[in-house]
């Protein structure tokens, strides 16, 4: 493909507003049923974390503005996820959750801003251990966002079914990292790492989209025959009982009315 520096911003962009937003569906959701059950803390955490790798293997191999900025906002909406995890499940005081965000906050760009300036020097140079350094965390990256995946998937076990996690979150993350796996196309050197890192998220959400489709169904399914099959062992009464009180009765008891009881009561 011929370079386009054009397309390849263009792209970018889309991608970069498809990964801001994503995690809004999310957080929506959360709030909305005050409960993250269903949803792994541990996804988002070590999405969170892997901002860190990822935004350093961005500035440092200088890939376009709206792919730097990309794990920037990614990482803070996954760190304000996670401490919905912590509020909303694990009941932890809302005090202490904002604690928690905004000390790990501090902490992540903290790094990463100490290894931009640790690596780039050296990769500017051409120097071998700078190029090693950029493959080191662009690697980093592609690992921590594919096994971040594994504990919503057996969250997705554990319910037999996709409950929790927004499908409008795992459909907009999956298109973030079509449109940046596109813009890479376009860019005059073809980033390897990058595109391995977008591709495996396309591939990890859209299994969780596909797992959807197929188990929600049948947990619907599951639910309503265990509903009626409730209804059925429901005990109806048989036959109709009326206190009658006066002579011929004992202390007002219920006496059955039907048959030829029924015409003499009448």
């Amino acid at each position: 493909m011929p370079v386009n520096r054009a397309a390849e911003n263009a792209l970018g962009t889309l991608g970069t507003v498809c990964w801001t937003v994503q995690l809004v569906p999310q957080i929506w959701k959360s709030w909305r049923t005050k409960s993250t059950d269903g949803l792994s803390h541990w996804l988002v955490l070590v999405w969170a974390v892997s901002a860190v790798p990822l935004g350093t293997y961005a500035i440092v191999q200088n890939l376009n503005i709206p792919l730097i900025l990309q794990p920037q906002l990614f990482g803070t909406l996954a760190l304000v996820s996670w401490g919905q995890c912590m509020y909303y499940d694990h009941r932890r005081p809302l005090r202490q959750c904002l604690i928690m965000v905004f000390s790990l906050y501090i902490v992540m760009a903290a790094l990463e801003t100490g290894f931009v300036f640790a690596v780039r020097p050296s990769y500017r140079r051409g120097e071998e251990s700078g190029e090693r350094g950029v493959q080191f965390f662009g690697i980093l990256a592609s690992v921590m966002i594919a096994l971040a995946l594994l504990p919503q998937y057996y969250e997705i076990y554990k319910h037999r079914a996709v409950v929790g996690i927004s499908i409008s979150f795992m459909s907009i993350d999956l298109l973030g990292g079509v449109f940046s796996d596109l813009s890479l196309v376009f860019k005059e050197k073809f980033d390897v790492i990058a595109a391995v890192t977008y591709s495996l998220v396309i591939l990890m959400d859209g299994l969780v989209i596909l797992a959807a489709l197929i188990l929600n169904p049948i947990a619907k399914r599951r639910a309503r025959r265990r509903q009626e099959a409730s209804m059925a062992d429901t005990p109806i009464a048989s036959e109709t009982t009326v206190v009658v009180s006066g002579r011929g009765q004992e202390d007002g008891k219920a006496q059955p009315i039907g048959g030829a009881d029924a015409e003499k009561a009448a």
